[in-house]
């Protein structure tokens, strides 16, 4: 398969979830899958909860997903909402998404043709690290 063909692959698999996401409190639908270096793609959508901070979005559970399939080295990622303008994901899916991945391709996917292609490392600069975490412990 091509990049492009896997790319695809992945945007399918966080439009088919994202009609499932929970959301009770928002109505913000977020569908989301990520891809693992092998080739393998995992699917999340976002879950709300009445107390909002419990709330998991797309990508976190995209990447649990796929931390519980054994996946570890993430290239990409997809997330799809229903705005025009194509939403980036939130503060801690960057961090998230960084612990498996610093240099994977984020595909940010709106309603209609709205659709940008980056990377982590642009939404996320510099990520905090267990680099740092270990240079704590010296």
């Amino acid at each position: 398969m091509t990049v492009q063909a896997y790319l695809e692959a992945l945007v399918a698999a966080a439009r088919a979830v994202q009609p499932n996401a929970y959301v009770r409190a928002s109505n913000f639908r977020v569908g989301a899958a990520v891809l693992s270096r092998d080739g393998r793609i995992f699917a999340g959508c976002n879950v709300e909860n009445a107390s909002y901070g419990l709330t998991i979005c797309a990508e976190r559970g995209a990447v649990g997903t796929a931390v519980a399939a054994g996946a570890r080295d993430l290239v990409a990622v997809a997330v799809v909402t229903d705005l025009d303008e194509p939403a980036r994901p939130c503060g801690a899916c960057r961090q998230v998404l960084a612990e498996f991945g610093k240099d994977m391709q984020v595909i940010l996917v709106g309603r209609g043709s709205g659709r940008r292609q980056l990377t982590l490392a642009s939404l996320l600069p510099e990520p905090f690290t267990f680099d740092d975490v270990d240079r704590g412990r010296s």
